[in-house]
């Protein structure tokens, strides 16, 4: 970390010298930082001062972050996030806000919408955005014809909310659509023709060979194909599971059995065995598809023989989790190189099966449904210790598609990455949201915490990068990423966990200080509830408003909302009129979940999210954690209980345990730590062997990826008089015991 100064202008040479620059390269760095911010201290003009150093582009990408963080910090040292909110980093042009999507809608509905209240879409955005929550059905109507969403039968309205047992509203009732046709169909108002490119990938290790391609008629025709396929084996209906990492293949296999009328099923590509089981069972699957290797970590990990990350067993992986057929595609050629059950099939077997398979051109007819049809099966794990089963109709796509198009400004042509897995709930929203939006979406096949990853992004002239903090706090401490152009991007986004802010610095920095859009949201929403806006000042590590049509209040510890503005603390309670949102659960009361005990507001009860959120002047807003017992670590939510009944067996000294979620002063992701009472006699149990038995135990029986960052041994746990456990008043001791994570 560099040396912070009192201000911008008491930065000196010797200072540009001790962030990493030669000292003739310092001087002259220094003399175009101070024609940059003036050559005298201007009090309060720090975001005036950061914004003329943007402007000039003195900082460049191959600049040490040192250097980085001396001009950043230094600018901002005097300013008082209490009394002015969190400083803004990246600052909207009234001209280029015109070009952006949203912009270009407001500036033709704004004056219709908002008459003389209309000025522009910079000056208007929050007003448009309050009058979208208030009559979404308006906005709805406008925004539908932005994507390239095909109804074979035209809704008879945009929303019917006479149906008082789905709060959220029937949306587009009556329409008749297949969702997966219309991602993969040509569409003349974007330009996207059969020539476009749909995807763009690369398998890890193949760094310097070219990009490969798929057009989207090459994408339609092989979507048909395995379409095709599928009905020789299943039914109209049929729940199908995809465990799988998200490669080319993977998203074809998506689409088609959307396109077949069956039902995806999301599975992660990092969970065990019983994990699988679980999900199969509660969705009623019918078959799953898996990969027999992949490369991942610069190792070979079997899915099917379950030879993973941290360690090795004779049995498969998703042999052991379900007796249905498994069809099993190869990392690379043609042969699986595993012995199959007798009733699994190859992946070459599974195509052949289609009659249509190898001819060049498959003309299937799609299965065309409801718009309340489900679609998709994705899971969020609740506080009770059950994945939570949510299902996705054809209508969540058109929500996640429309909120990237206008928040994250996807446009036609852009090229979309960003490192996920069909298993979570950013897999299909990026899907949906290249595909709707006319763009091209670029898989890497393998590891994004190397430079391939990086080199990819540059090969492929990515224009959008998504991301999740963890991975963003890797690059940087790794400097994996050095030196490469990353100059095509106009747009970060990041999603998953809390972001930090130096991270957050380093990210933008990598391109001129492009803007990161944070988004937070729900797999239940199929979207995010807050976001970052092109047409706002962005802050690192901050939302910067309500998503488009999102209606939201932070409630008190008694229920009542705040006013709307007033820099605050609380939950966050939703409108329930959600476009997108799920009305239902497979294995859960939906009414419980999300409304029971939640406030009313203007005659209608609140939707519940969970998150703790602060409105900082400014009207920027951080979520601060979860109102249950909910944790996220590294982007998958979890909780407590499933962590803690893996512990409380991980060895014959413990007790009981509770697993709580920190994060460290400045942000960041959240940090998993164990606590633990000892049976007697058990007083010299070390928390580091208790370190390594919880961390092996978690590993082996919930998710390799989960790291237990700490452990603490203490002699009973705070509870209610109810015996009820409180979780919160332990995070809260963690927290003023001012740990610091890389530091326990």
């Amino acid at each position: 970390m560099a040396t912070v100064k009192g201000s911008v202008w008491e930065i000196g040479v010797e200072d540009i010298v001790a962030a990493g620059l030669p000292p003739e390269e310092a001087r002259r760095f220094h003399s175009r930082l101070r024609g940059a911010v003036g050559k005298e201290p201007r009090l309060g003009a720090e975001s005036e001062a950061w914004r003329a150093v943007v402007d000039t582009g003195l900082l460049r990408p191959d600049h040490p972050h040192p250097l980085h963080q001396l001009v950043y910090y230094s600018v901002y040292s005097t300013w008082d996030r209490a009394l002015r909110g969190p400083p803004p980093y990246w600052f909207p042009s009234l001209s280029q806000s015109k070009y952006t999507n949203l912009g270009k809608l407001m500036e033709h509905h704004g004056p219709k919408i908002l008459g003389s209240s209309y000025h522009d879409p910079l000056t208007s955005f929050a007003l448009f955005q309050k009058f979208s929550a208030l009559h979404p059905e308006v906005y709805w109507s406008i925004m539908i014809k932005e994507l390239s969403v095909v109804f074979q039968s035209a809704p008879t309205s945009i929303l019917d909310t006479s149906d008082n047992s789905n709060a959220s509203g029937t949306w587009f009732p009556g329409a008749v659509l297949n969702i997966a046709e219309c991602c993969i169909q040509p569409v003349d108002f974007q330009k996207k023709t059969d020539e476009s490119a749909a995807i763009l990938w690369r398998n890890e290790g193949f760094d310097d060979f070219p990009i490969n391609y798929l057009s989207l008629k090459d994408l339609r025709n092989q979507v048909m194909s395995v379409a095709s396929a599928l009905e020789k084996i299943f039914m109209k209906g049929d729940a199908i599971a995809i465990d799988m990492p998200m490669t080319c293949t993977a998203v074809i296999i998506y689409l088609a059995i959307i396109l077949a009328g069956c039902i995806v099923v999301s599975i992660a590509d990092s969970f065990t065995s019983n994990e699988i089981a679980k999900r199969m069972e509660v969705a009623k699957a019918r078959g799953i598809f898996t990969q027999v290797f992949v490369t991942r970590f610069s190792a070979m990990t079997s899915f099917f023989e379950e030879k993973e990350r941290f360690h090795f067993t004779d049995h498969s992986r998703v042999a052991k989790s379900t007796p249905c057929i498994a069809i099993v595609v190869p990392a690379l050629g043609d042969d699986v190189g595993v012995q199959l059950r007798d009733h699994d099939m190859p992946w070459k077997d599974f195509l052949l099966s289609a009659a249509s398979f190898p001819s060049i051109q498959c003309d299937y007819l799609p299965v065309y449904q409801s718009g309340d049809r489900v679609t998709n099966i994705l899971f969020s794990s609740g506080t009770t210790g059950e994945p939570k089963a949510i299902p996705w109709t054809q209508i969540s796509p058109i929500r996640c598609a429309a909120d990237s198009w206008a928040h994250i400004d996807i446009r036609p042509g852009d090229i979309c990455c960003w490192p996920t897995n069909l298993g979570w709930v950013m897999g299909p929203i990026l899907l949906y949201s290249c595909f709707l939006n006319g763009a091209t979406m670029a898989l890497y096949h393998g590891s994004p915490l190397g430079r391939g990853f990086g080199k990819f992004v540059q090969d492929a002239s990515v224009t959008m990068l998504g991301t999740v903090p963890s991975l963003v706090k890797y690059w940087k401490s790794s400097k994996c990423m050095e030196r490469l152009d990353w100059s095509n991007i106009r747009v970060f986004a990041s999603t998953g966990e809390a972001s930090d802010i130096d991270d957050d610095l380093w990210l933008s920095s990598c391109n001129f200080y492009k803007p990161i859009i944070e988004c937070c949201g729900g797999t239940e929403l199929a979207s995010s509830y807050i976001q970052g806006s092109l047409l706002q000042p962005q802050a690192f590590a901050a939302f910067s408003s309500p998503s488009i049509s999102t209606g939201l209040v932070i409630i008190d510890e008694r229920g009542i909302p705040y006013p709307d503005d007033q820099p605050c603390v609380g939950e966050v309670g939703l409108f329930p009129v959600y476009m997108g949102a799920t009305n239902r659960l497979l294995n859960a009361d939906h009414k419980k979940v999300y409304f029971d005990g939640m406030p009313t507001y203007k005659m209608s009860t609140l939707r519940r999210h969970g998150d703790i959120i602060q409105r900082t002047v400014g009207n920027y807003y951080v979520v601060l954690g979860r109102a249950d017992d909910t944790m996220n670590l590294g982007g998958i939510k979890t909780s407590s209980v499933e962590i803690e009944r893996i512990c409380n067996k991980a060895d014959e000294n413990v007790m009981e345990t509770a697993a709580v979620s920190v994060r460290s002063r400045t942000g960041g992701p959240e940090q998993l730590v164990v606590l633990a009472v000892l049976r007697n006699g058990s007083a010299n149990c070390h928390p580091d062997f208790l370190k390594a038995k919880f961390q092996k135990a978690i590993q082996n029986h919930l998710n390799p990826l989960f790291k237990v960052s700490f452990v603490k041994v203490v002699p009973e746990f705070p509870r209610t008089p109810s015996n009820k456990l409180l979780r919160r008043v332990l995070r809260d001791q963690l927290q003023q015991e001012h740990f610091t994570f890389g530091k326990l």
